[in-house]
């Protein structure tokens, strides 16, 4: 099977199984017991806003789908996060825009801060051959999870004593429907993890990290091939995943055959 070429109906699928995964994942957050992180989603147009009150960072505080069909809720967007005294990331897809709407982002004081790739590929039918060193289980258990959120936790460079946040934060994940938590040990020592997040035909690839002094050897390649296998059992046509522009993550997914459909432009206010 070939992979597909991008085109406006392919590139719909791919940003919408985004914007799927994406509220799964915010609102496993704020269905927790009162909302201690206070999650907000917000549906503008076309678009949807997410904020987390104790999470300050641009991922957490985004908008995503936006296109020039949102043009005139744009201030709607910016009051929302205005009124949260909470600075945010506009995240531009190429689809649906033009040089009207990006002009008008630039008049009401918007600026293009970065780029973030965004890749896709194909399930693999074949079982991966791991490394003598490397197991893989899948979590299913909140005993195990916490071994998950502990390699989580200081392999996105946060300190151990944080890791309760990632346990209240991400456990809610844990045998949700489309969610699956993987692990994977370096000589019987957790070492790595990563999440899958399967809707419809598409399997997103939404987060992986490695502990530090576990990097180097080949947790997340094994990782990504784990998943691909994964999506194919799962009846996935296609795998999707984003990745900082030219980082070890990108060149990780390259080098198992997922390929850039684009690069998205993120814009915030100055």
């Amino acid at each position: 099977m070939r992979l597909p070429v991008v085109n406006e109906e392919l590139a719909k699928r791919i940003q919408q199984s985004e914007i799927d995964y994406f509220s799964s994942r915010i609102s496993s957050i704020g269905e927790r017991s009162d909302n201690p992180e206070g999650v907000e989603i917000k549906k503008v147009g076309n678009s949807i806003a997410f904020y987390i009150k104790s999470m300050p960072w641009g991922l957490f505080n985004s908008v995503k789908g936006f296109s020039e069909d949102d043009i005139d809720r744009l201030e709607e967007v910016i009051n929302f996060y205005r009124e949260r005294e909470r600075r945010f990331q506009l995240e531009i897809n190429p689809i649906g825009v033009s040089p009207k709407m990006f002009r008008h982002l630039s008049e009401r004081g918007l600026f293009q801060e970065g780029f973030h790739s965004v890749l896709y590929g194909l399930p693999s039918k074949e079982a991966p051959e791991l490394p003598p060193k490397i197991k893989i289980n899948q979590i299913n258990h909140e005993t195990d999870f916490d071994h998950f959120a502990g390699v989580h936790c200081v392999g996105s460079g946060m300190d151990i004593a944080h890791k309760h946040h990632f346990v209240n934060n991400n456990v809610g994940l844990l045998n949700r429907p489309g969610w699956k938590l993987y692990l994977a040990y370096w000589n019987e020592k957790p070492a790595a993890v990563a999440v899958m997040y399967c809707s419809g035909s598409i399997a997103s690839f939404t987060l992986a990290a490695t502990a530090p002094e576990f990097r180097r050897n080949g947790l997340q390649t094994s990782l990504l091939k784990w998943r691909m296998h994964e999506a194919y059992r799962a009846g996935c046509e296609l795998v999707v995943a984003q990745a900082s522009f030219g980082s070890p993550s990108q060149n990780n997914m390259e080098r198992v055959g997922m390929q850039i459909a684009w690069t998205r432009a993120v814009w915030v206010p100055h």
